[in-house]
């Protein structure tokens, strides 16, 4: 059947406007990625005392006693990941914060390990008052009130995408942590849509991951040793590379 006059010039028309929504499209994904790796770290807000410590050294089934007798959530400093990954287990953020948890919030604190999912999956979580901390594999999320930054997480991932030269390019990382009938729901950019979920069941803490996996774990007193010192994640890509191979600056 042949085409009509009309039907032939709306032709192309509408591939100029795939091909505008294709440009536009591919812009947006080349913005998202240089904001992910190309800007500027946030600046490290964490104690320093705290990444220099051993967090390896501490019975996590002794929990504080959140009684409002010490400092308050807003009077600590942000923790947030050095660079790509710290080094070795760092000791709490909140470890002199005695503010009680507000109304709907249930307390997921202590050390958990993965039996089921991913399985030796390992994360420390810390409360107090409206603030939550998530540390695990070389990350630090923290989100609520503090006293030196935004209250949204504002770090990096951990997972080093590539390298050039000596220097190494980890996407960068923001999240809001919201109650939500005794769900810890992380919404990105804290405005987006949820992309972990965390809650009790019984006495296991259940970790909901985007890509739809769901782990359950087991609470932990003591550090194990492999947890100690975090696995590397990456380098994926090389690009120049540096034959000194001495240890690089993060982006």
């Amino acid at each position: 059947m042949n085409s009509t006059p009309t039907e032939m010039r709306s032709r192309p028309s509408m591939v100029k406007v795939l091909l505008r929504i294709l440009a536009a499209l591919t812009l947006l994904l080349i913005a998202v990625f240089c904001f992910a790796f190309f800007s500027p770290r946030p600046p490290l807000t964490t104690d320093p005392q705290t990444l220099t410590g051993d967090g390896s050294t501490i019975n996590y089934c002794q929990l504080p006693v959140l009684d409002g007798r010490g400092k308050l959530a807003a009077d600590i400093a942000k923790g947030n990941t050095p660079g790509c990954s710290y080094d070795h287990f760092p000791l709490p953020v909140l470890r002199s914060c005695t503010e009680p948890l507000p109304e709907g919030a249930a307390d997921i604190r202590g050390l958990w390990i993965g039996v089921t999912g991913h399985v030796g999956h390992l994360e420390r979580v810390e409360q107090c008052g409206s603030r939550t901390i998530v540390t695990s594999s070389g990350v630090i999320h923290d989100s609520g009130p503090n006293s030196t930054a935004g209250l949204n997480t504002n770090d990096t991932e951990g997972g080093v995408l590539f390298t050039i030269g000596s220097r190494q390019f980890c996407p960068r990382t923001s999240a809001s942590m919201n109650w939500n009938n005794g769900v810890l729901d992380f919404h990105v950019f804290g405005w987006g849509p949820v992309v972990v979920r965390r809650y009790m069941d019984a006495d296991q803490l259940v970790w909901e991951y985007a890509d739809g996996s769901v782990t359950r774990m087991d609470r932990i007193c003591e550090l194990p040793d492999i947890h100690k010192t975090p696995k590397p994640r990456g380098r994926f890509i090389t690009f120049f590379p540096d034959k000194t191979d001495h240890p690089s600056k993060e982006r």
